[in-house]
């Protein structure tokens, strides 16, 4: 089978690397626009990245230096709550040492929820945060058995060269054209694409399937093959960001830090030879030129010439993903804006769940029917979470946190999350209920919804016991922490 990539970045990069290694008896080729640059902005991921690298048998040594990549134990929300002791929250990614005490964890939320004045903030439950705090990073001595998950921090720039050279490497093929036309079978399928004249070699190239990494334009899934396109607008208000970094030689946490301001929220990413800055706003209740003023004044730098660049984001989903004989990936696909840092982990659960349709044989129609639903269920389940970061704040100082304070445009499943919390009900029943923990676990709708404080008052006081349990509980995670390695600076390869 011949596949043809339409695109680079991160995203291409990453499909052509998985398609490559997975696929037997197929050619992969990679065309990209020598004129189109990539947005090179998302340089945080989830936890399942590391599973990427490690399905390539890519070592952490290898492509961590060349693109100046640092360890991300979690996400630290700073200010999206007023409530007194809970302005800042850690959402942390959990580890095997958490499976001690996420029951705690929930049991304190439940009676926080009931009037019980219980430590309930996750901060002091999981210990990605102590590691955070620490400056610890994710690898333990050798005595210590348990593991903890992580993410990363990279130059999204870098990473796409050093997946490209990796791909070339391993036989996939790289054009840098630029697409001219695309054409179309009597059966509305892709047919082949039209180069420019200043392609070198062929002017037409055919294959039997075709990817769409083409950002935001969606040059063969919304354009050629017009995929409707069904925009997040009412439930996320934000659309543009302003990106400006700043230089570092300090060693930082390992964390993402998101701070919420007056009309959106301002990103923090360490690498090793810099900061990554960004602001993402609404274009409804702010201007560029406001947002970036705002940026500025918070990094110190507002009689500082560094430029910023100004981006405008498409927040949203095409209503179908694997098309006919193509499939988007990346920016072509759908776009959530970058609060849980999830568009790579989007890429990557697209193309495995796409190979996983050709283990056997060609897939069918009920099964690209079924990869459909899957994506856009998971899309939906993530717009979801980040929603509620937004709906659950009680933050009122501008015109845009009310708004996004009386958002009722909710899908019925975070009505039902947010009726499931005030009520005192079993939220980890009600997320298995809804068949959602595989997009976000019950820890992590615990971890927001306390992180912010959305608890009645206090009318309680713990029992002995239970406060015992809770001592007993901070001094575990301490003596954990004590077990993982401190972070050293890095020098960085790459400037």
């Amino acid at each position: 089978m011949n596949i043809i990539i339409v695109g680079g970045g991160t995203a291409g990069w990453m499909a052509a690397n998985l398609l490559n290694h997975s696929l037997t008896n197929t050619h992969v080729t990679l065309i990209e626009s020598p004129t189109v640059a990539p947005i090179g902005v998302g340089e945080g991921s989830t936890a399942q990245l590391k599973q990427f690298f490690d399905t390539l048998n890519i070592s952490e040594s290898e492509w961590m230096p060349q693109c100046n990549a640092t360890y991300k134990l979690g996400i630290e929300f700073k200010n999206w709550s007023t409530h007194p002791g809970h302005e800042q929250y850690f959402h942390s990614f959990y580890g095997q040492t958490d499976l001690h005490t996420q029951q705690q964890f929930i049991k304190s939320c439940l009676l926080k929820r009931q009037g019980v004045a219980i430590d309930a903030h996750p901060d002091s439950y999981f210990l990605a945060a102590y590691l955070a705090k620490q400056q610890r990073g994710p690898h333990t001595q050798a005595d210590f058995p348990f593991q903890q998950s992580y993410g990363y921090h990279f130059d999204s720039g870098l990473l796409g060269l050093f997946l490209a050279n990796r791909a070339t490497s391993k036989g996939v093929k790289h054009l840098k054209s630029t697409i001219a036309q695309v054409e179309l079978d009597s059966a509305g399928n892709i047919k082949q694409l039209v180069l420019d004249e200043n392609s070198d070699g062929q002017q037409c190239i055919a294959a039997d399937f075709f990817i769409d990494c083409s950002g935001f334009k969606g040059l063969l899934i919304q354009q050629a093959l017009a995929v409707p396109w069904l925009s997040f607008k009412e439930n996320l208000f934000n659309d543009s960001a302003i990106v400006l970094p700043t230089m570092s030689n300090q060693l930082q946490a390992p964390q993402t830090t998101s701070t919420a301001l007056k009309y959106g929220w301002q990103w923090a990413i360490p690498l090793t030879n810099r900061i990554g800055n960004g602001y993402v706003y609404s274009q409804d209740f702010c201007s560029a030129d406001e947002a970036e003023t705002e940026l500025r004044a918070t990094l110190g730098l507002l009689n500082c010439d560094v430029s910023a660049r100004k981006l405008t984001m498409k927040v949203g989903r095409v209503k179908q993903h694997w098309y006919k004989n193509c499939l988007a990936v990346g920016l072509s696909q759908g776009f959530i804006e970058p609060l849980e840092a999830t568009a790579l982990h989007l890429v990557q659960q697209t193309i495995e769940s796409f190979i996983a349709c050709f283990e056997h044989n060609q897939p069918s129609e009920a099964k690209r029917d079924s990869f459909n639903t899957q994506i856009n269920n998971r899309i939906e389940g993530i717009r979801d979470y980040i929603v509620c970061h937004y709906r659950a704040s009680n933050r009122r100082d501008t015109e845009y946190w009310q708004a996004n304070g009386q958002n009722e445009m909710l899908s019925a499943s975070l009505k039902n999350i947010f009726q499931c919390w005030l009520s005192r009900n079993d939220l980890t029943s009600e997320i298995a209920h809804q068949g959602i923990e595989n997009y976000y676990s019950s820890l992590s709708w615990h971890t927001l919804l306390s992180g912010y404080g959305v608890f009645p008052p206090s009318v309680a006081k713990p029992s002995y016991t239970q406060q015992q349990q809770i001592k007993e509980l901070y001094n575990f995670n301490h003596q954990c922490a004590s077990h993982f390695r401190a972070l050293i600076p890095i020098i960085p390869q790459q400037k």
